[in-house]
């Protein structure tokens, strides 16, 4: 009985996985969900502008540096929310054909270090190549396979690893903003990107223009936190997305949109309030199917369609957050990500 009762229940859970919505169809299926409300949008829009306004005060004025602490912290998370904010606008998702919004975009990008041009055109990258072996170093963190680390020469090892390396992520705001978004993107295009040369002049102006008028502490506390804080949990939330234990990549010739969006990109695990400050981008692989939904609508999709309801997950717990930084490579035989330990004891 209890055999026959095990064997009934895993038919019911084949017919249940069979009649889910699979590749195209599962991504015309969200459709319904990628309609803005237009006035939500402008209430969490400017909500968050005036938080984001009122803590940067609080980290400007130097009163007592307690509270201007707070203020510092809570103006680098509010900063993620923002950002999260400012992506969804560039996919335009939100916000659309509001001369308002577009100025501010536009300055927020600038001080954020990643203007219009250069994270429209790596991330709108990024989309379309997701976790796609060789390709999607765009936009992305790069990911090499065993076998093209082992046969790498040590100097191109340590520069991979090192742009992969905790430390990095955590200065991701001179790493990947400042360094990456910004000055290497002028020096290899230039003229296209001139927004990245205006980017650095506005933040540099900004910092120059705080520590001249109100010193060193609120330059420290009402600037370089704040930025700290955004770009290194911007950074990490970007790098742990896809590059987490149960991630999947497909070389181009077996890789698939959906496929990629669903076992590429992960579901992280928060807290209400990260959610929250994160603009709940923790739903990442939502997102991938469909950039078009809006960032306040990625849990209702979860909610209500249960193929979203079993991604591979993470977490900022820091068991998870060891376990993403501890992975190097993908090994194609294993079809798995693999450590720096496991590369070199396989090729032994």
């Amino acid at each position: 009985m209890d055999a026959q009762k095990v064997e009934t229940q895993k038919t019911g859970i084949e017919v249940y996985l069979c009649a889910m919505l699979h590749g195209k169809e599962l991504i015309l299926a969200t459709k319904r969900f990628a309609v803005e409300d237009r006035s939500k949008s402008w209430r969490l829009f400017l909500g968050t502008l005036l938080l984001l306004v009122l803590a940067y005060l609080g980290a400007l004025v130097n009163v007592h540096i307690i509270p201007q602490l707070i203020c510092a912290v809570l103006a680098g998370l509010l900063s993620v929310r923002m950002f999260i904010i400012y992506h969804d606008y560039l996919h335009k998702t939100i916000l659309q054909k509001s001369s308002f919004a577009k100025v501010i975009f536009f300055f927020f990008g600038l001080y954020i270090l990643a203007p219009f041009s250069i994270w429209r055109r790596s991330h709108d990258y990024h989309h379309a190549h997701n976790s796609k072996l060789y390709t999607s170093s765009i936009g992305s963190f790069p990911l090499v396979t065993k076998n093209d680390f082992l046969a790498a020469s040590k100097k191109e090892r340590r520069i991979y690893l090192f742009i992969r390396h905790p430390f990095t992520i955590a200065l991701g705001y001179i790493f990947v903003f400042f360094w990456g978004m910004c000055i290497r993107t002028l020096l290899v295009n230039p003229k296209k990107h001139i927004d990245c040369l205006i980017a650095l002049f506005f933040h540099l102006a900004i910092a120059t223009g705080i520590y001249f008028t109100l010193g060193f502490q609120s330059l420290l506390l009402g600037f370089f936190v704040p930025l700290f804080i955004s770009n290194g949990l911007g950074a990490y939330l970007f790098y742990a997305q896809h590059n987490f234990p149960a991630a999947i990549y497909k070389p181009k010739e077996k890789w698939s949109y959906s496929f990629a969006a669903l076992h590429s990109s992960s579901y992280m695990k928060m807290s209400p309030i990260m959610h929250w400050f994160t603009g709940n981008i923790g739903y990442h692989h939502i997102h991938h199917i469909n950039p078009r939904i809006p960032f306040y609508r990625l849990p209702e999709v979860y909610a209500q369609m249960p193929e979203f309801q079993q991604p591979g997950t993470t977490s900022l717990a820091p068991s998870d957050i060891h376990a993403c930084f501890s992975i190097k490579a993908w090994d194609p035989e294993h079809q798995r990500m693999i450590t720096l330990k496991e590369v070199y004891t396989s090729n032994s």
